[in-house]
């Protein structure tokens, strides 16, 4: 603000000063000044030396890839979410990246479209995503404890660039071994009841406990879905399909309780699924509003998981041909996100809505309406794809196909 009012001031001085007052009025007619025009060239050319040297040499520096015994993580950008691949853990995630606190992480950055940018602007600084060309970035997270964050996007790519967000959760190592595990295990489920909708995380944590605690004893009682399918508890440490013990960890910097129970930070928790939800503090989780005009959904229906199992695997919307869900033989697309335990996931859409039942059949119904550009097709029955204006015919999945689709992809753990 300083420099452009003194340039400014300068500027309107000198046309009101030196303006032109008569017709007869001619300029004075100079051939320079060749000592000012070498100072002000060489002055400016030092200066840049002077930043450049520095920095070029930490741009190499920064650029060259870490120690060895590094975990790798690959990133890579798409329009308009992020692929996570741990190559010595054999996993690949989406838009959801946990690192262990106080091992050094390597960081190589591509993209499959445009240029995107990778910052997380609390752990490290921000690296581009080139295209033909693999830029590098690591860093140790060894000042923080067990926390979530805000990654972004930061270099503009299109109609969505600003719904290119993920998150980033520093986690204990044998905590992030257990996860590490888990998601590279193959998807199974169990007919598990979905849940209700997010509720935002007071600064207290109070609403957020409230909702858990409501949800767990909805499920606990044993409601029943169609077909008298027994919904399996869904609350901390029941036993997943896959004979998981699913415990949260405490939040940073102390012991948290789940039921009553004392969680130590940094201990180990038995099958170690994802952060827990009650653990997440209120800057990290969505609230992105639903664009005015997006259609219903009826909420009161209640999916069976096995009916959304065989719809998808029976080619209903397409799905096969963009998503992979490890375990499922059919589902082996690689365009879109992996899904492979799509239900522990936080957050749906590039990180901006949260992945409760609502917003995933929203999404589902016509994803882009929910966050514009995206390649994902329109697949509700009578909607209007707003990308192009076609009408989805009453062949589109019905809202109680998509119900069915949620229950399965929310028993994805």
């Amino acid at each position: 603000t300083v420099v452009f009012v003194f340039v400014e001031g300068i500027l309107l001085y000198t046309i009101f000063r030196y303006r032109r007052r008569s017709e007869n009025d001619q300029p004075e007619h100079v051939h320079g000044n060749t000592t000012l025009e070498i100072l002000w060239t060489a002055i400016p050319a030092l200066i840049l030396a002077f930043i450049a040297v520095p920095t070029v040499r930490t741009i190499f520096r920064t650029q060259a890839k870490a120690k060895a015994d590094a975990i790798q993580v690959e990133v890579i950008g798409h329009q308009w979410w992020w692929e996570f691949r741990y190559p010595q853990y054999k996993v690949t995630t989406a838009n959801e990246l946990y690192l262990p606190v106080g091992r050094t992480v390597n960081f190589s950055l591509r993209t499959a479209d445009v240029l995107h940018s990778f910052w997380v602007p609390q752990l490290g600084g921000k690296r581009d995503l080139i295209a033909n060309h693999t830029n590098y970035l690591w860093f140790t997270p060894d000042s923080v404890g067990e926390q979530a964050w805000n990654g972004f996007c930061a270099e503009y790519c299109g109609a969505s660039h600003a719904n290119m967000h993920f998150k980033t959760f520093t986690v204990s190592p044998a905590n992030f071994e257990a996860w590490a595990a888990h998601q590279a295990s193959p998807a199974a489920f169990g007919a598990v009841a979905p849940t209700a909708p997010t509720v935002p995380a007071a600064s207290s944590g109070t609403a957020t406990s409230e909702a858990n605690q409501a949800q767990i004893a909805a499920n606990a009682s044993g409601a029943t879905g169609p077909g008298g399918t027994v919904a399996a508890p869904n609350a901390p440490a029941a036993a997943t399909a896959a004979g998981h013990d699913v415990r949260p960890m405490a939040p940073a910097g102390g012991v948290g309780t789940t039921a009553g129970a004392p969680v130590t930070s940094g201990v180990q928790q038995a099958g170690y699924v994802a952060f827990p939800a009650s653990s997440l503090p209120a800057h990290v989780v969505p609230r992105t509003p639903i664009p005015p005009g997006m259609a219903t959904f009826d909420e009161s229906l209640r999916g069976d998981a096995e009916r959304g199992r065989a719809l998808l695997t029976q080619g209903a919307g397409g799905c096969v041909g963009c998503h992979m869900i490890n375990g499922n033989p059919v589902m082996m697309g690689v365009i879109g996100p992996n899904l492979t335990h799509v239900g522990s996931r936080s957050t749906i859409a590039g990180g901006i809505y949260p992945n409760d039942t609502r917003h995933l059949a929203l999404w589902i119904k016509n994803s882009r309406y929910m966050k514009p550009g995206v390649i994902m097709p329109t697949l509700g029955a009578f909607q209007i794809d707003p990308s192009t204006g076609v009408t989805v015919p009453g062949s589109g999945l019905t809202d109680a196909q998509i119900a069915d689709i949620v229950a399965y992809l929310q028993a994805l753990k």
